[in-house]
């Protein structure tokens, strides 16, 4: 056995998969063999959902039947409802959603099923009612009155509207659209391969998603995009942010939304895909002043600390401008990433064995008591 030790298993292949890969010299995010960005300019969030699910992207009438099976899973429990209801109003809404998800599980009659075809129907359900349980959390937190959804409106717009209460529009909609695409899967994070951990002890579905929620609302992995826009917020202006980040660095604290364990030399991909759409939409919004700040941001980064913007910096505003509240967005992520969660749950099902690795042991030895 070898006795190689690898602090955070950096560089340790842990699983053979045929989901995704990142080819950073290559500067691009395969998804069962398409370019990410690619997918997120030419097809729509549920072509890549039935990409990731089937292995192949569908044609539009198999995407439209796709809406339809979902949209037949509308609606949560009542009971679910009221568990949401409960919680107090101090919960982190990452632990609004981890708890919906777990009590969720409950109500799926094919829980302990793990064939492929069971799978394929949960992860079809979680895909209708994850987006509720997130703008419900919300709503609930806030005091609000429930959204319900709109069959009328597409996946897309109607999680906008359930999280915002009115109709998108349709540059808001296909922004938002290419936003969730983005997120949808990312090879192997930290919250993939807790979700896959947990999996490989033949647990269900539900409970790997858990896990993974649990991964996501983890500091140093999830919630990069509200630090940003709170920042953001707090800075005001170009000069007000370049003086916060100069301030920030002299401390020796780390700027959210730069640098990646991955993307260490070249720009995330992800990031100048939603650098464009916050242009088109802080012109529509007659806020240009929000897009030139981040650039302006950027631009010090570079100088100061030859580091790259990540996804969330500039996903951020684009959310921030689209009318979701900020301790929404690292909620959004796991919405939006769902689908790809699930389809590695899927695929450590089908070709399954236990994580089990062991330790490089500092311990002292040959104590007697």
């Amino acid at each position: 056995m070898s006795n190689s030790y690898h602090p955070g298993l950096e560089n340790v292949i842990a699983s053979e998969t045929a989901i995704s890969y990142l080819d950073v010299e290559k500067e691009e995010i395969v998804v069962r063999g398409y370019d990410l960005i690619e997918l997120a300019q030419n097809a729509t969030y549920l072509d890549v959902a039935g990409l990731l699910i089937e292995g192949t992207l569908p044609t539009e009438d198999e995407r439209n039947t796709l809406e339809e099976r979902i949209k037949s899973e509308y609606g949560l429990p009542r009971n679910i409802c009221s568990i949401l209801r409960l919680l107090p109003e101090q919960a982190d809404l990452m632990d609004v959603l981890r708890t919906g998800i777990s009590a969720l599980a409950s109500y799926d009659e094919e829980l302990e099923d793990r064939s492929k075809e069971a799978n394929t129907r949960k992860a079809i359900r979680l895909l209708a009612k994850v987006p509720q349980i997130v703008a419900n959390g919300y709503q609930a937190k806030t005091k609000r009155v429930f959204v319900n959804p709109r069959e009328d409106l597409s996946y897309t717009a109607n999680f906008l509207y359930m999280i915002t209460g009115r109709v998108p529009t349709k540059m808001e909609e296909d922004i938002f659209d290419q936003s969730l695409i983005v997120y949808s899967e990312h090879e192997m994070p930290n919250s993939t391969f807790a979700a896959r951990v947990i999996a490989s002890t033949q647990s269900d579905l539900y409970g790997a998603l858990t896990g993974a929620v649990a991964s996501l609302k983890g500091t140093l992995h999830g919630g990069a995009n509200e630090a940003v826009m709170e920042m953001l917020l707090a800075a005001g202006s170009e000069a007000g942010l370049e003086t916060l980040m100069l301030s920030k660095l002299a401390q020796k604290e780390r700027i959210m939304g730069f640098g990646h364990r991955v993307y260490m030399k070249k720009a995330d991909p992800r990031a100048l895909l939603m650098k464009d759409a916050l242009a088109a939409l802080a012109l529509e919004k007659n806020q240009p002043e929000l897009y030139a700040m981040c650039v302006a941001g950027e631009e010090v980064m570079k100088r100061e600390k030859s580091l790259h913007p990540n996804l969330d910096y500039y996903a951020a505003p684009v959310y921030y401008l689209l009318g979701i509240p900020i301790d929404l967005f690292t909620p959004v992520f796991l919405a939006a990433r769902t689908i790809g969660v699930s389809s590695h749950v899927m695929e450590q099902h089908a070709n399954n064995r236990l994580f089990r690795p062991r330790v490089h042991y500092t311990g002292p030895r040959n104590l007697h008591p």
